[in-house]
């Protein structure tokens, strides 16, 4: 089984304001398998957060995993994809949906809440983007 250890960060200057996603995936011996740095244009920080995970789980199809282990610094957007928080923003509803559309051909996905120190590789990822798109 294709296990992936993935780290993914979004963040926006302004909420809402330039925005840009960071994710890392490592293979089960942490050795680097891909990354993504990536300008959204405006968003928010949650929206950013969303479309985050939403590529790598794109990347993760892409590469062909199975299992899947997420790492994410946003409280709010581990506990609503666990779902033990409801989504009751419309902007990120579409955003949680894709993501459980995406999620259905994988045998396992984990999401775990990080302190930001932890996440240090996907966040300057993501404010690599936003540079360039700034």
């Amino acid at each position: 089984m294709k296990k992936f250890i993935i780290y993914t960060d979004g963040g926006a200057r302004g909420n809402p304001g330039p925005a840009g996603i960071g994710v890392v995936i490592y293979d089960e011996n942490r050795k680097m398998v891909a990354e993504v740095s990536e300008f959204l244009g405006v968003a928010t920080n949650n929206q950013a957060e969303y479309k985050a995970v939403i590529a790598a789980f794109k990347k993760a199809i892409e590469l062909g995993g199975e299992e899947l282990e997420f790492y994410l610094d946003s409280e709010l957007v581990v506990k609503q994809l666990k779902r033990e928080y409801k989504v009751k923003n419309k902007e990120l509803a579409p955003l949680f949906l894709n993501i459980h559309n995406l999620s259905i051909g994988f045998k396992k996905i984990t999401y775990q809440h990080i302190p930001r120190a932890q996440n240090s590789v996907a966040d300057r990822l993501a404010n690599e983007a936003m540079d360039r798109g700034c």
